[in-house]
């Protein structure tokens, strides 16, 4: 009974306080370790440490170097291999050795010296990455580094995590006869391994795929990951190791996607909770006690990590901004470091006050680095002493420039681009607005007329001679962004008209209420494309062709919005509360909307939409509002999914 108001407990507080941190935008991570603090014997003591909490943790770290393996790409590898092995390689050797020794002065042990080396050298794969993808810095040279570093950091890992339990047993002699007769067992693993990924898995996952079942696809998959980490382990290594090789084995599969939306939800919730149980360990009054320790450590090991990277940057040619801002974005801890810090505490190789140090300055650096990504590059441009491009300039179109029936177009980008030439084709005079200020200054020696800014400066809308403009087109596609300069634009200039670009339908009304004449989505303006040519292809006439996608232009999109639900449908809090879906409701004798008129209803009003009424196999298309609904009628409706569950209750039941 015990152990279950415990497991309440872990799991209540980490619900509450993952969603707080996500809130501030800050990691999931630190969340897990804040709750484990939260619980754990050193704080409220609501849960204890119990072995079956660990032995579920494991689980976690053992999917985690399972999606690690799948996502490990040997050609990618070896196509950054430049980059790979002088820059990431020599990184985690060279940190590992200067934090080793600066243990060793301190009067640490050598086998917790090695590990106290191996736990700060590594760098949060997870949050650079994410950071990386959302800002769109994966494709910039400065992204690339780190990512080639972050490469060899994750292949690090294994090795630590098989030296770790053999710095244990102690001694130097024993610890090398060790190492080596670890080395012999681990060539032999994984050349059996290697063996059965290459002849077994592909002939077995085909005849799992060939059953059809979604059930046996899952088992199949926790099967082979978790006999692999029990073959490693069996052979006195790490289960890690196991499931990094039965993944990396899998990775170059046509199953790879599969197996990684299979293995997800298992390895989020158990990783999460080797988290909580990290976090446990943590004795808050060891932190408290330190502060200067544990700032002191902060400051010293990440301006170390930094300064590593800059220099093996700059010896590998790349250029002083992207090698300090490489290096700024790889100055964390990683989530790798914690897994070090909770298998070495469990062999006894790390003291219970240095693991919460490492503990607490961990949580810290992994804090602060959304915050150090979001800047590296501003301050990498200071700290390299490169001269920034003088925007000043940019902000002003060059003089005597006469506009008058001009367009104006927020967002230089490819798209925005597009549109500029087709209306130099025409003869039209345009002005753009953008905020790179690389791609304003390109476009600006070409010629074009282009501001550097942002387009919700009123200043900038007015250098652009927004008074004057006959329209305004909004191109960069973010729609936080884009209503934003709607209501810039229409608090300048109230008549002017607005042509948006936004990527889905999801904001579609927004932007229209916002005032926005017209929004092009990306994604439903290729499904009638794709259309058109469907029915072109069909020996459909041309211009009944160009009437119908006339008519959904004409009702914005109206027969686009919903679709129907399936198994791959974006599921995820911010998804679900922005899709509208299309929903089959099946009238029988008892049902409240049975004899009722469709306009009796009043389901617009519940903000749900009629598109089609069945009745005996024949659709109909917007049916007349007076239609009687009868019994067998399926009512085809539309809108966000919680209102469509109230609104078929409605038709159902009557209230």
């Amino acid at each position: 009974m015990t152990s279950h108001l415990e497991l309440l407990a872990i799991l209540s507080s980490a619900v509450l306080i993952v969603w707080l941190f996500r809130r501030l935008q800050l990691p999931a991570i630190l969340a897990y370790l804040v709750a484990g603090v939260l619980v754990g014997e050193h704080g409220l003591a609501l849960a204890q440490e119990h072995v079956d909490y660990e032995h579920f943790a494991e689980l976690g770290i053992v999917f985690l170097l399972f999606t690690l393996g799948l996502e490990f790409s040997l050609p990618k590898l070896v196509a950054m291999r430049h980059l790979v092995v002088t820059v990431g390689s020599l990184q985690v050797v060279i940190t590992l050795v200067l934090f080793m020794l600066v243990a060793m002065f301190f009067g640490q042990s050598f086998a917790a010296a090695i590990t106290i080396g191996g736990i700060l050298a590594l760098s949060s794969t997870a949050i650079v990455i994410r950071q990386l993808s959302e800002s769109g810095g994966m494709k910039k040279k400065s992204g690339q580094l780190s990512v080639a570093v972050l490469l060899f950091q994750d292949v690090a890992v294994v090795p630590l995590l098989i030296v770790i339990p053999l710095l244990a047993q102690g001694g130097d002699s024993s610890f090398i006869m060790a190492l080596l007769f670890a080395l012999v067992k681990g060539v032999f693993v994984v050349s059996l391994l290697l063996f059965a990924g290459k002849w077994l898995l592909p002939r077995l996952f085909n005849l799992v795929a060939q059953v059809r079942t979604d059930e046996l696809f899952v088992l199949t998959t926790l099967l082979v990951t978790l006999v692999a980490s029990a073959l490693t382990q069996w052979f006195g290594l790490s289960m890690a190791l196991g499931a990094f090789l039965a993944g990396m084995m899998l990775g170059e599969s046509q199953y790879k996607h599969q197996l990684e939306a299979d293995i997800r939800p298992y390895r989020d919730i158990l990783l999460g909770l080797f988290f909580v149980t990290v976090g446990m360990k943590l004795n808050i009054s060891v932190v408290f006690s330190s502060p200067l320790i544990i700032i002191s450590l902060l400051v010293c090991f990440m301006i170390v990590k930094i300064l590593v990277v800059v220099l093996l940057a700059k010896r590998a040619g790349e250029s002083s901004k992207d090698a300090w801002a490489a290096g700024i974005m790889l100055a964390q801890m990683g989530e790798f470091g914690f897994v070090l810090i909770a298998l070495a505490s469990q062999v006894e190789v790390l003291p219970e006050t240095t693991a919460s140090i490492l503990l607490g300055t961990g949580v810290l650096s992994m804090a602060i680095t959304p915050y150090m990504i979001n800047h590296a590059r501003g301050w990498a441009l200071w700290l390299s002493h490169e001269k920034q491009l003088d925007t000043q300039a940019l902000e002003e179109l060059p003089q005597n420039t006469d506009l008058h029936d001009h367009v104006i177009i927020c967002g230089f980008g490819r798209i925005g681009q597009t549109v500029s030439r087709f209306l130099k084709q025409e003869s039209i005079d345009f002005v753009a607005i953008d905020i790179d200020p690389l791609r304003t200054t390109k476009a600006r020696e070409a010629g074009e007329n282009v501001l550097f800014g942002s387009s919700r400066q009123a200043e900038l809308l007015q250098a652009a001679k927004l008074s004057k403009a006959k329209l305004v087109v909004i191109a960069f596609g973010e729609d936080k962004q884009s209503l934003d300069v709607i209501q810039k634009v229409r608090s300048l200039a109230p008549d002017v008209p607005i042509l948006v670009r936004t990527r889905n339908d999801d904001q579609l009304d927004e932007l229209h209420a916002a005032g926005a004449n017209e929004v092009v989505p990306e994604s439903l303006e290729g499904s009638l494309m794709l259309v058109s040519q469907v029915l072109s292809l069909s020996g459909v006439p041309f211009s009944r062709i160009v009437r119908r996608v006339q008519k959904e232009r004409k009702n914005h999109y109206n027969h686009l919005h919903g679709f129907f639900q399936g198994e791959h449908t974006d599921m995820s809090p911010e998804g679900i509360g922005r899709i509208e879906f299309a929903h089959a409701i099946i009238l029988v004798d008892d049902s409240f909307a049975t004899g009722k008129s469709i306009q009796s209803l009043k389901l617009d009003e519940r903000r749900v939409f009629v598109i089609a009424l069945r009745r005996n196999n024949i659709e109909s298309e917007e049916p007349d509002v007076e239609t009687i609904l009868l019994p067998q009628d399926t009512l085809i409706v539309r809108g966000k999914p919680r209102r469509v569950e109230r609104a078929e209750r409605f038709v159902q039941e009557g209230h």
